[in-house]
């Protein structure tokens, strides 16, 4: 299974990034191997739609997994549409949360963040 982490630098020791749309960077891990790659965040910088880009992201490239510290709603109806499990997490290395995931310790995510600012560039975990 394919798990993609929203990462603070491109690598399976970086920390979580809380940030699903402004993350920095993605980190895709196969759970079955240990195999990774790491991708930058292309929208990190996009006026708007950074979510929405985020999870098309995660879809192309096949994740059946992401984990992130939160979900706005457009995200998470991007994700929900593609069939993409949601994941959260506060803190952690990228090895960390797939390990945690993998033993069943990670919350899945069932709505969408109801924090204002979402689709603005100010979303993701304060």
């Amino acid at each position: 299974m394919k798990i993609a982490v929203s990462a603070t630098t491109p690598d399976v020791e970086a920390q979580l990034d809380p940030r699903l749309g402004r993350a920095a960077n993605f980190v895709l891990v196969d759970s079955e191997t240990g195999e990774w790659e790491a991708y930058p965040n292309a929208a990190v910088g996009a006026s708007g739609g950074a979510g929405v880009q985020a999870a098309q992201f995660v879809v192309d490239h096949g994740a059946q997994v992401i984990v992130s510290g939160d979900f706005g709603p457009h995200a998470f109806t991007a994700l929900s549409a593609a069939g993409i499990k949601m994941f959260v997490a506060r803190a952690g290395t990228v090895r960390e949360l797939v390990n945690r995931f993998k033993s069943g310790e990670l919350r899945e995510v069932t709505a969408a963040a109801r924090r204002s600012g979402y689709g603005l560039g100010r979303g993701g975990a304060r």
